[in-house]
């Protein structure tokens, strides 16, 4: 434990100094000041339970063979399958709609039901009327009741499936699903979606054997830098540096829920609690985007919740970096400074719990507590 303490005292600190050497004549310390001058500034988070204004819990809807999507027959209706995404919903939410709607290539039809006003439902329902269909989404919650509304939203693609459990196939359609997705999000950059690009730090503990692969590909990443041997600088030994999108879901998801509305969207909110419910609805398509309510509605036990609790700070403008790390990870948000970090495997509870809100606030002020004023 105390090994850990030293990194999170150490990380960042290092970054102030990052490019900087020890140099041992002062000829060039005309250079070394001007180096300073333009270099890279990471103000430090202000870390403490005065600063604290929510802690939020959401529930994952994870399954360690990936996320389904697949065509289905419930009676006379066509059901397409589209949950599972761990915690990578509002990432991939664009792309796995795209995929989602190319599963009914074949099929004639006007009429349309989505299941769920989550982020996979409103992006389902919005390419849906882009392509001219009329649209109904069934639902028991609306956003900001929704559990897309809980989530982080960086746009970094992780903790949906197990590697070990998965084959090339799926892989193939994960990375296609994310191109798909990251493209359609740099079309939506700006406040009125709340969506930006954001320098973020991956740091690790241990160096990789061999190459390591970011997540989605590396060329959705602009701006990738490795920086190996550089717990001098960054507190950790291996750092992979890249740009990436950061989501605001208040902002994102009610701006969704006003474009479906805009374009004569309907909402029916009610509780569905059975397939034969889901066969009673007028639509002859339905897409199931349940997230954790499949595994209830389609009998799908290979859904679990993984819970994960946010702290949120009062917001700071300054803060224009993300980090991620085993230890945690830090967004900054106009509605607030994110700390997150937690993968709680069945674990149905949507309640705080002190005892990680204590441990997370404590994990980042030891980060935040080695950065050089």
């Amino acid at each position: 434990m105390k090994g850990l303490q030293t990194t999170r005292r150490r990380f960042l600190q290092s970054a102030l100094t990052a490019g900087t050497f020890t140099l041992g004549s002062n000829l060039w310390l005309p250079q070394l000041r001007a180096q300073r001058k333009t270099q890279r500034q990471f103000m430090p988070v202000k870390v403490s339970r005065e600063r604290l204004i929510r802690t939020v819990v959401g529930l994952r809807p994870y399954r360690s063979q990936g996320f389904v999507l697949r065509s289905d027959r419930l009676g006379e209706k066509t059901v397409i399958h589209n949950y599972g995404h761990g915690g990578a919903g509002v990432t991939l939410s664009w792309g796995v709609a795209r995929l989602a709607l190319e599963q009914t290539r074949d099929i004639e039809y006007r009429d349309a039901a989505v299941l769920g006003c989550g982020v996979i439902g409103l992006s389902t329902a919005r390419l849906l009327q882009r392509r001219g269909k009329t649209v109904t989404i069934y639902a028991r919650d609306l956003p900001p009741e929704t559990t897309s509304n809980a989530s982080g939203a960086l746009w970094f693609p992780t903790s949906l499936h197990n590697p070990l459990q998965v084959g090339q196939p799926y892989m193939d359609q994960f990375r296609l699903a994310c191109r798909l997705s990251q493209r359609a999000f740099q079309d939506l950059v700006g406040n009125e979606y709340g969506v930006r690009w954001i320098e973020t730090f991956d740091l690790q503990e241990e160096v990789p054997v061999g190459p390591r692969e970011i997540p989605g590909g590396a060329q959705l990443y602009p701006g990738t830098q490795i920086h190996k041997d550089a717990r001098r600088y960054y507190g950790f030994p291996y750092v992979t540096q890249f740009s990436t999108l950061l989501i605001e879901p208040p902002v994102y998801l009610n701006a969704l829920l006003r474009d479906y509305y805009t374009a004569g969207g309907k909402v029916s909110v009610r509780e569905l609690r059975s397939r034969e419910e889901i066969r009673s609805l007028p639509e002859p398509v339905i897409f199931n985007c349940t997230g954790l309510g499949a595994r209830m509605l389609f009998d799908d036990l290979e859904l679990i919740p993984v819970r994960g609790q946010l702290e949120v700070l009062l917001p700071q403008s300054e803060i224009d970096y993300c980090y991620l790390s085993d230890l945690g990870y830090m967004f900054p948000r106009r509605d607030g400074i994110i700390l997150g970090g937690t993968f709680d495997r069945e674990n149905w509870s949507l309640s705080a719990d002190p005892d990680q809100t204590r441990s997370m606030l404590e994990a980042h002020a030891e980060v935040m507590s080695g950065l050089r004023r």
